[in-house]
């Protein structure tokens, strides 16, 4: 069945989870999923999002699956306790927690890991006035702080939270909250069915707030979700690849991510939900779903596979109806067009990004043209910005500026000044520096020098892609290449390992050696 092949997967990454514990019941860290911390004391202080790892532990602790060999292990269930414990011992006297820097304050940290340890609680049957306090203090912190940029996922976590906590735990108080923060989130879905993720549209975030959204929706029965709920997944439905694959570069964040229990709740009342599950899980079966085990996310998608493997809904459709020949999403800037057995995937947004699919199998993944200089630094035409777009029957045009990749590392340096910033200064404004980081990192695009031009024509029954990059500079590329999976911004929870990066980089460094300065660029491909 179905749902074994999502539990024997998640299941099998239980004892990395609890190789990750601290399970020393007389050490200071006793519960803490940061192994980093605890045991190699490579960091100076605890990932808050680590205590997430409880839930799909008591998941594991709760249901009777085949296979299951965790199921009402009573050790197992001491150590979900100790984590919920060092949950609330960890955090700050506010309630919130640090993720990737000290006194960061992250409210997604903060949110994953109260969500899991409401339904930890829930699962494992506690009374804990404890962590019932720790809970609702965590829960005002996040219900009254607003995060630098449009994070959907992170709301959706939000509402979820302070919903649970209203109708599960009756904290009356988190009503008003929950009922403004879920107003929030809705007003950050475009008409399109897409909800913000910083600069625009995720495909692999939107997966969970879909989930969190279906939650509550079912729980209450707010006739006011149902909408925006199937307008979500209709749109995120034609994403879903022929092979089960979902995600990748060509969305804002670059995300493979796919939470799948929100689409199986879904499926109770819009069966074609259940159809867009059956790929994903086909994906797993085929080893094409995404690897995301280091030690940072490896929970985030184990709970979600367990609870659709919890709820997985019997004598299903296999309706594709959600999937259209041409749909078109402009202001998300994505495009999908079917022709027989070809389907093409592409950004528009990020400079003409494509996955392109034939007969059901990946045959090209392209993250458009990069160039690295001779000074180290590297120039790519993938960055998300407001290009010249023209999209007609058989032709697509894409134009604009290509930017500087956002390749900073740290060093010891830096992570000193950092460090010291933040204990003095930062501290007392966590989010202005988060916002600061954001810019650096993620969001703001740096124009180069060099001007493309990405055309997609369909021809013959074939895709035909001419790419001309124009440059006064070309004596200072090193390299020049087209990968299949190159991504130039900081996001957790982009470049995991996928099946289809199986694929070499286009080396086309021989033909920027001939150009001299003012040259133009061409390049033709047949796919």
């Amino acid at each position: 069945m179905s749902a074994d092949v999502l539990a024997s997967h998640a299941l099998k990454e239980i004892p990395k989870l609890l190789m990750l514990q601290d399970r020393n019941p007389h050490s200071p860290a006793y519960g803490c999923f940061d192994r980093n911390y605890w045991q190699y004391h490579i960091v100076d202080f605890p990932s808050g999002m680590a205590q997430e790892f409880v839930y799909p532990l008591a998941l594991a602790y709760s249901l009777d699956l085949p296979g299951n060999r965790f199921a009402g292990d009573p050790a197992l269930r001491e150590w979900i306790i100790a984590g919920m414990r060092y949950a609330s011992s960890s955090a700050h006297e506010d309630g919130s927690c640090d993720d990737f820097f000290p006194f960061e304050r992250a409210a997604g940290a903060a949110a994953f890991s109260l969500y899991a340890c409401l339904e930890s609680y829930t699962l494992l049957g506690l009374e804990d006035q404890e962590l019932l306090a720790f809970f609702e203090k965590r829960a005002l912190w996040l219900a009254s702080y607003k995060e630098s940029g449009r994070l959907s996922n992170h709301e959706a976590l939000i509402v979820c939270c302070l919903f649970l906590l209203v109708d599960r735990f009756g904290f009356m108080g988190l009503s008003d909250f929950y009922h403004t923060r879920l107003s929030r989130l809705l007003s950050w879905q475009h008409a399109e069915g897409w909800f913000h993720e910083y600069d625009g549209c995720d495909l692999g975030y939107q997966t969970l707030t879909i989930a969190m959204l279906a939650q509550v929706y079912e729980k209450t029965g707010n006739e006011g979700l149902k909408e925006p709920l199937s307008r979500a997944i209709a749109m995120t439905a034609e994403f879903m690849h022929p092979d089960g694959s979902f995600g990748g570069e060509y969305s804002s964040r670059n995300t493979y991510n796919f939470f799948p229990h929100g689409f199986e709740i879904a499926g109770q009342w819009l069966p074609e939900a259940l159809a867009v599950n059956d790929r994903f899980i086909s994906s797993i079966k085929s080893n094409l779903a995404p690897c995301y085990g280091d030690d940072h996310m490896v929970a985030h998608h184990l709970w979600s596979y367990l609870l659709t493997a919890k709820r997985y809904v019997a004598g299903r459709s296999s309706r594709d109806e959600f999937r259209s020949e041409h749909a078109y999403f402009p202001k998300a800037g994505l495009l999908v067009d079917r022709r027989g057995e070809t389907e093409l995937y592409l950004a528009l947004n990020k400079g003409g990004v494509f996955k392109l699919f034939r007969d059901g199998k990946q045959v090209m993944s392209d993250t458009q043209l990069s160039f690295k200089m001779k000074d180290g630094k590297t120039v790519v035409c993938h960055m998300i910005d407001n290009y010249q777009v023209t999209v007609a029957e058989n032709e697509i045009l894409i134009s604009g500026n290509a930017g500087w990749a956002k390749q900073k590392l740290m060093a010891p340096l830096d992570n000193l000044v950092l460090r010291s910033f933040m204990f003095f200064v930062g501290r007392f404004c966590p989010n202005l520096v988060r916002r600061l980081l954001q810019g650096i990192f993620i969001t703001h695009k740096k124009v180069a020098p060099f001007s493309f031009v990405r055309r997609l024509r369909w021809r013959n029954d074939a895709w035909h892609i001419l790419d001309q990059v124009h440059s006064y500079s070309w004596r200072d590329v090193d390299v020049a290449s087209i990968s299949g999976h190159q991504t130039s911004i900081f996001v957790s929870q982009s470049r995991p390992y996928q099946a289809g990066q199986h694929q070499l980089s286009i080396d086309i460094s021989d033909r920027i050696r001939a150009l001299e300065p003012g040259d133009t660029l061409e390049l033709e491909r047949t796919l």
